[in-house]
């Protein structure tokens, strides 16, 4: 078997290596994969380790990878994110997939804390009450979409308006509210839960469009498809592709 030097390098960075079952019954497999996910694509950019696995966790949890995502854990948390992180991760992403798609993944994430000595339940991130979550998610809807967002609640037909209150009080009131993450963060793994779980293409470009306006530009949401392209296959990476190139035409 021939990794390239850099790939083995970054296997051991992770803390892999080649321990994985795969290397004896799928030798050849497992060497081309290595050699592409973990040399070609990681030097394709200049995205920071940290920023890296929280979008191919966030990519993961979309596309249901659930398998991958406890052996990409432990070499995130190498990486630099913080159990806080990959916590708030998991919780947004049930605004995004829902709890049935999202359930696993908690208890996965518990799993491997514990496993790693993190003493659960960690410290509470919220900031808003029941009484101040639909004030401050539509705030946060403004923040990250502009002005053209306030009152988002009230606007609509009036027998669906209850889900456009949904998602200011819910959506961004009780997730984008909350301390871990920032803006920029949290609008970049909501990009990588849509991508991932594929058929979302309208909230894709919009949350795109988000992203540029919270700061991370057609470069950065270019990268993090690169990053997240071994994990999600082409379609799906060629379709959050255009989606950015949708989005940034305005």
């Amino acid at each position: 078997m021939e990794l390239t030097d850099y790939s083995r390098n970054y296997l051991e960075q992770m803390g892999v290596g080649q321990s994985s079952g795969l290397w004896e019954t799928d030798p050849e497999f497992t060497e081309r994969f290595a050699n592409f996910a973990f040399d070609e694509v990681i030097r394709q950019d200049t995205l920071d380790g940290r920023t890296r696995f929280l979008a191919i966790l966030a990519a993961l949890i979309g596309c249901q990878g659930i398998d991958a995502y406890r052996e990409m854990l432990p070499a995130a948390l190498r990486f630099g994110l913080t159990p806080v992180e990959v916590k708030e991760l998991v919780y947004q992403a049930v605004a995004y997939l829902g709890i049935g798609r999202v359930l696993p993944f908690l208890h996965a994430t518990n799993e491997v804390l514990t496993a790693q000595g993190v003493t659960l339940p960690l410290e509470g991130q919220a900031t808003t009450t029941m009484e101040t979550r639909l004030a401050d998610g539509n705030q946060a809807q403004v923040d990250i979409f502009g002005e053209g967002m306030r009152g988002f609640q009230d606007s609509g037909p009036e027998e669906s308006r209850h889900i456009n209150r949904w998602l200011a009080d819910n959506c961004f009131g009780d997730y984008y509210t909350r301390k871990g993450l920032n803006y920029r963060e949290r609008e970049m793994i909501t990009f990588c839960f849509l991508a991932a779980q594929g058929g979302c293409e309208p909230q894709l470009t919009s949350h795109a469009a988000g992203n540029m306006l919270v700061g991370n530009d057609k470069a950065f949401l270019i990268a993090v498809i690169s990053q997240c392209l071994p994990y999600l296959g082409y379609p799906r990476s060629l379709n959050a592709l255009r989606c950015v190139n949708e989005a940034a035409k305005g």
